[in-house]
């Protein structure tokens, strides 16, 4: 588990990035539910042509916790098209092998 102390003096946060965390995992694909009480997360990675798709992270949010990660999202992408250009949504070119509409939450 990540080691994090609060600094109260100074107002930081110390982080540890785990060696076995720090190199990622691929999703391309994410499906999210909520309740009342939380927002889901399932971060799935789906190869062309394969019939199953694999979980390959959960993160559970709170709802406030849930809408600061939209809110850094959108700064981020904001960011990175005044950097890079604009990020296509054309979704002709997902290559899904089903047609995916999510689940159905249940809380």
């Amino acid at each position: 588990m990540a080691d994090q102390t609060k600094d109260f003096k100074q107002g930081q946060i110390q982080i540890e990035l785990p060696e076995e965390e720090a190199s990622g995992t691929y999703s391309n694909l994410v499906m999210i539910s909520h309740s009342p009480s939380e927002f889901i997360l399932d971060f799935i990675s789906v190869m062309p042509g394969a019939p199953k798709a694999k979980v390959v992270k959960r993160m559970v949010l709170t709802p406030d916790h849930a809408k600061r990660l939209m809110n850094a999202l959108s700064e981020n992408i904001q960011r990175y098209e005044s950097e890079n250009g604009a990020i296509s949504n054309n979704n002709d070119d997902i290559d899904v092998p089903f047609n995916y509409r999510g689940p159905t939450p249940e809380a």
